[in-house]
């Protein structure tokens, strides 16, 4: 634009002096022949400078996104494969965290024909086929790279996506599906179908040739918290194409593989607190995930043949729910999920300033590396009522950073605080669907497309869903019918870490 603004300007200047007139005859006919030739070069040479500002576009109101520029294949992987810029991202990134939470987080230097291959492996395990995805905003436009299994690393350059307005339509998008008011419109899909435009499209055609089904976003500053599943095509949401999960860097993944089919499962949680809101359904969450008297801690190893949706294992609950008491159980229990049904927030600042909600105080984000979470390798940790600042990199690294932070190597945790009935909804699906499912992220995958489609719902004092239906107590039921189809109620939902 400042480029158009100095020709604007010269070509007025050239004007008010041919407006004077020329005294000499000779130089008035060269100007006259000349003249139009230079105008001509003037609006050309302005255009081309114009379409080399990076990003630059003209727009009323509020910034949109655009499409993306096209990019031939061979120059993307070119591009790709002569300056690496996979494997510097990945090494700015653990740089990033391990700056936030203050210890070396990992030696793994894995390249991008190593990810690859990992792909490969483990989509012969589980029968699926898994894609990474890098989404960095960066000064010169939005950077793509993906890598699918023991193929070539496919990535671009948007320069036309300006990380500001890019950053602003992902903080739009938050705020849209989060505030109540929307709650019965879809005022979100504007913002879910740009960012749709610029992350997915310019790599779909890559992904449909592969036939990728499940999709590791590894996202960078100020996209970190993005709702993924709810980003749309114009006819489908992006979770009814794929199953998803978010990455701090892929060398902070733990790689291996372990069906979570029979695995044990701790159910701790509080349904009232001192200084939090109250959480009056946990105490029948917990019941419908564990099958346990509650009381004594006794373990049906083969689950309840009466219900089973019900997992082995048992649950504490209000005075129970303590940070030593979590400590001990996993230091001499075969757990292997562990389900914390309480608040949790991630705060701006210090690891130390984000924290879960115990019924006597709170386990900070920098003190979960203290526990056993390793020895059996806890597969799944899940927080129920999670909290997160948008749009802040410290609360966004560590809501990323949740799951190696820990020493877990899956987190499934939520973005924004949801309903209790509607959390105890999503879960009770969850963990049904985990039963048959072939990865942790396509059992959340089909969680939510149930969700969407109405088919998880509480009507008439009953819980509606796989399971069948389920009679809700009476304090859970009193709160009417809730249809669960809008994403405020199963895009908050997310998987940190492996997605299998």
């Amino acid at each position: 634009m400042k480029i158009i603004q100095r020709y604007c300007l010269l070509f007025l200047d050239i004007s008010k002096y041919l407006s004077s007139g020329f005294t000499n005859p000779r130089v008035n006919q060269l100007m006259r022949r000349t003249l139009p030739i230079f105008l001509f070069s003037l609006v050309v040479i302005g255009l081309w400078g114009w379409s080399l500002v990076p990003g630059e576009k003209l727009s009323f109101g509020r910034p949109v996104l655009t499409e993306p520029v096209p990019t031939s294949q061979q120059q993307i992987i070119r591009s790709i494969n002569g300056n690496n810029p996979i494997t510097k991202m990945e090494k700015t990134w653990e740089l990033d965290y391990e700056t936030y939470f203050g210890r070396n987080l990992t030696d793994s230097n894995l390249q991008p024909p190593d990810i690859a291959k990992i792909l490969t492996e483990i989509s012969q395990k589980t029968q699926t086929k898994h894609a990474v995805l890098w989404v960095v905003p960066e000064p010169q436009g939005l950077v793509l790279a993906l890598i699918t299994p023991g193929k070539e690393p496919l990535g671009l350059i948007q320069p036309n996506v300006q990380t500001a307005t890019l950053k602003a339509e992902a903080i739009n998008l938050f705020q849209e599906i989060t505030n109540p008011r929307n709650l019965q419109n879809q005022s979100y899909l504007e913002s879910a179908q740009r960012l749709y435009s610029v992350i997915i499209k310019p790599v779909e055609a890559q992904l449909k040739a592969e036939n990728i089904d499940t999709i590791l976003f590894c996202l960078g500053d100020g996209l970190r918290t993005l709702p993924l599943a709810v980003l749309h095509d114009g006819e489908r949401f992006l979770i009814e194409k794929y199953a998803l999960t978010r990455i701090p860097a892929f060398n902070l993944m733990n790689l291996n593989y372990e069906s979570v089919k029979d695995a044990l499962v701790l159910a701790m949680g509080a349904s009232e607190f001192k200084n939090q809101n109250p959480l009056p359904a946990v105490p029948f969450e917990l019941s419908t995930i564990v099958n346990s008297d509650g009381m004594n801690g006794v373990i049906f190893p083969m689950g309840n043949q009466e219900n089973p949706g019900q997992w082995p294992g048992n649950f504490f609950l209000n005075q129970k729910f303590t940070v030593d008491n979590l400590r001990q159980l996993l230091s001499f229990s075969p757990y292997r999920i562990v389900h914390l049904a309480t608040h949790a927030e991630f705060k701006p600042g210090k690891p130390g300033n984000s924290y879960i909600q115990f019924w006597d105080e709170q386990l900070k984000l920098d003190q979960m590396g203290q526990f056993n979470w390793k020895n059996p390798q806890i597969e799944l940790l899940v927080l129920s009522a999670c909290k997160t600042a948008v749009g802040d990199e410290e609360a966004e690294l560590g809501f990323a950073g949740l799951a190696f932070q820990s020493g877990v190597k899956t987190a499934l945790a939520s973005l924004w605080y949801v309903s209790d009935t509607g959390t105890l909804a999503l879960m009770s699906e969850f963990y049904q669907q985990l039963k048959t499912a072939s990865t942790k992220a396509q059992a959340l995958q089909k969680t939510q497309i149930q969700m969407l489609k109405g088919n998880v719902r509480l009507q008439k004092g009953e819980l509606l869903s796989s399971r069948g239906e389920v009679t809700l107590p009476p304090e859970i039921a009193s709160e009417g019918n809730d249809n669960l189809s809008h994403p405020y109620y199963w895009a908050a939902f997310t998987l940190i870490g492996s997605p299998w």
